[in-house]
């Protein structure tokens, strides 16, 4: 036994060791730091570049009560240039109280989708209002602007179809475009001649055609021909959107949009796309149009019926809106006398307005990104707030001030403002204020 043991004792003394624990690796980050992606430290180097010059930043300044032709930043009152107000609708008391009684009957929320459990009378009634507003068979309302672009058109065309775009259209255009897998080709901004080539050229190709365009372009604040575009849509069997997120409640004697304006029947236009964020004082989108269209977006549209509904609130807000802009048409006739004058004056100060027509929007273009931010900063230093458009919403030979015109501008807000902006901007030019007093600051400080 003694030997037994000695024998079995020799034997654990010839096992190797056990290895020793493995040391744990450091621990790594617990999420990934964003900060490190190569578009965060663009804009990183874009906000130095300004500090570097001594620019405020002119975006996401909190304002305080409603945005109208007045508004108030740190306790300041400013005239103001800046807002989709177009009517002086938002804030009216007929409105918030729309708002209010809808909010008593159904609460804040449609909590669900509409398809599920949220469907709600008012939904119904919003949207027949807007289908009578534009003339046509029916409506279907969306809980977002920039969303109802991208859902519809993203879900109406396939990879077989073609989509052809004005090449100042909106971003969500451009969006639900690339959602789509449909080709898509641009064609000059207002150029219908160049439209018609690229359907002659290509019309055969494809099975379905759509043509997107803007009831007022929201950089250049012009309006394209709609008569012609029906020719063209008619003749090469395509079909039509009109994005009239600004035209509807300022083009057309009563602002039914441009099928008013151009005495045309709304119903030769596939889709009037608009939003209820500019004159019907809410929030949210909508496509008006044939019964069948409408049926078949509600069934199927991913941003339809896989979103909540429409608050009702909004929705409430929006068909006193719409009631309001049919009762009083002055409030048209006041905002097209404005955006005129606007246009006239700044014409007459040698202002560069582009091609705009002189009524919702009225850009002044500036030439580039640098002196637009630093004009818009010099403008609401003399109490105006009006903000600038910087590449890469446009080229930065076009950056620009866009203002805003509403019925409820007085005369003299409009004179003070195009004054204080000619003023402006040609003490800026003779300080060379722009792009070159940046590469001169950058060249002084390496």
């Amino acid at each position: 036994m003694a030997s037994l043991r000695a024998g079995h004792k020799a034997a654990r003394q010839r096992q190797p060791a056990r290895p020793a624990a493995p040391v744990p690796p450091p621990p790594g980050p617990a999420a990934f730091d964003f900060s490190e992606l190569p578009q965060l430290r663009q804009l990183r180097m874009h906000r130095a570049a300004a500090d570097l010059i001594g620019l405020d930043n002119p975006f996401f300044r909190a304002h305080a009560g409603v945005a109208g032709a007045t508004t108030v930043i740190d306790g300041r009152t400013f005239d103001n240039f800046a807002s989709y107000n177009y009517l002086g609708l938002n804030g009216h008391p007929a409105v918030n109280e729309a708002a209010t009684r809808a909010i008593a009957t159904y609460g804040t929320s449609a909590s669900a989708s509409r398809v599920v459990a949220g469907e709600r009378p008012i939904h119904r009634e919003l949207e027949d209002r807007l289908a009578r507003l534009h003339g046509v068979e029916d409506a279907v309302v969306m809980v977002s602007g920039h969303a109802t672009n991208v859902t519809v058109i993203g879900h109406l065309m396939k990879g077989d179809d073609l989509i052809l775009t004005d090449s100042l259209v909106h971003n969500s255009v451009t969006e639900g475009a690339r959602l789509s897998g449909a080709a898509r080709m641009n064609f000059p901004h207002g150029d219908l001649d160049a439209l018609e080539q690229l359907l002659s050229q290509n019309r055969h190709k494809f099975d379905h055609v759509l043509i997107v365009v803007e009831g007022i372009y929201s950089m250049d604040g012009d309006y394209p021909d709609l008569a012609r575009l029906i020719r063209l849509k008619q003749n090469f069997d395509c079909w039509l959107l009109v994005d009239e997120a600004h035209s509807i409640g300022v083009l057309g004697a009563t602002g039914r949009g441009l099928a008013e304006q151009y005495s045309v029947d709304p119903r030769s236009v596939e889709m009037w796309m608009g939003t209820l964020s500019k004159t019907f004082s809410a929030c949210g989108g909508y496509i008006a149009g044939s019964k069948a269209l409408c049926d078949y977006l509600r069934a199927t549209a991913p941003g339809f019926v896989f979103s909540v509904g429409l608050s009702p609130a909004l929705a409430g807000a929006a068909i006193a809106s719409a009631d309001l802009m049919e009762r009083e048409p002055e409030r048209v006739r006041r905002l097209a006398a404005n955006g005129q004058r606007f246009l006239a004056r700044a014409r007459a100060a040698g202002l560069d307005t582009g091609p705009s027509a002189g009524l919702s929007v009225i850009p002044v273009i500036v030439g580039d990104s640098i002196g637009a931010a630093t004009l818009s900063n010099r403008l609401l230093a003399r109490g105006i707030n009006a903000l600038p458009i910087v590449f890469p919403a446009v080229a930065e030979k076009s950056a620009r001030i866009r203002f805003f015109i509403t019925s409820e501008h007085s005369s003299e807000q409009i004179d003070r403002a195009v004054d204080a902006t000619a003023e402006e901007l040609a003490k800026m030019r003779e300080e060379n204020v722009g792009f070159s007093s940046l590469v001169k600051s950058v060249r002084q400080t390496s």
